[in-house]
């Protein structure tokens, strides 16, 4: 999640064979030294632990300073605010989410038709934004960082290119758009908690979204 990513790329055209984004850039990013590592590991596990028993509503850099027994400054200096280390926390989740459209077995990874990996992309997001949700919606950054940050531009970069491969004659950088937008976590408290829908609709309705963007006009 920390890693910086390069700039999201101008408009191509569909290539039979899709180039996928290197989530990171070789060679770009610095080790974090042995004693550096170990103590940014002690952290997210004492956050994690804290995630546990109190709810993220209740961590703060302050409690986690406290659980590993280290000044808050060295909360901070690591992790910058508290959502910087909300979103740490999510990196390995992440990580292996991302794995699993790049690289996994079909429908979600490739072998299958790009409308088909929409279908699975789609799902497999609701049902892991639903999973941990609190912690996404704490994690989630403010509107100047909410559609530049590293996990949103790597997701959107996938659907772009599974929207051109299926439709190439359409606006896919503005479907792309709108089909994440769908997958919003703020969007899935509201309809789940808030309207007491159940995540199947909610995934019924992302099939007919994804049917009805695909479909050749």
């Amino acid at each position: 999640m920390s890693t910086p990513l390069p700039p999201f790329p101008k408009r191509q055209e569909p290539t039979d064979e899709p180039v996928l984004m290197e989530l990171a850039p070789r060679g770009d990013a610095p080790q974090l030294r042995a004693d550096a590592a170990r103590n940014r590991a002690r952290l997210l596990e004492a956050a994690a632990r804290l995630v546990e028993e109190r709810g993220v509503a209740n961590v703060t850099m302050e409690a986690v300073a406290c659980a590993a027994s280290v000044g808050k400054g060295t909360v901070f200096r690591r992790f910058g605010d508290r959502t910087g280390l909300l979103m740490a926390l999510l990196d390995h989740t992440e990580q292996r989410f991302q794995t699993g459209f790049f690289s996994g077995p079909p429908p979600l990874g490739p072998g299958a038709s790009p409308v088909e990996r929409l279908h699975a992309f789609g799902c497999a997001t609701l049902r892991q934004a639903s999973e941990r949700l609190d912690l996404y919606l704490a994690a989630e950054p403010d509107a100047s960082r909410r559609f530049s940050s590293a996990p949103y531009r790597v997701r959107l970069m996938h659907v772009t290119m599974l929207l051109r491969q299926a439709v190439p004659a359409a606006d896919t950088d503005l479907i792309a758009q709108t089909l994440m937008g769908y997958l919003e976590p703020a969007l899935i408290n509201h309809l789940t908690r808030q309207c007491g829908m159940p995540l199947e609709r909610l995934e019924s309705g992302w099939h007919d979204l994804v049917n009805r963007s695909t479909c050749s006009i």
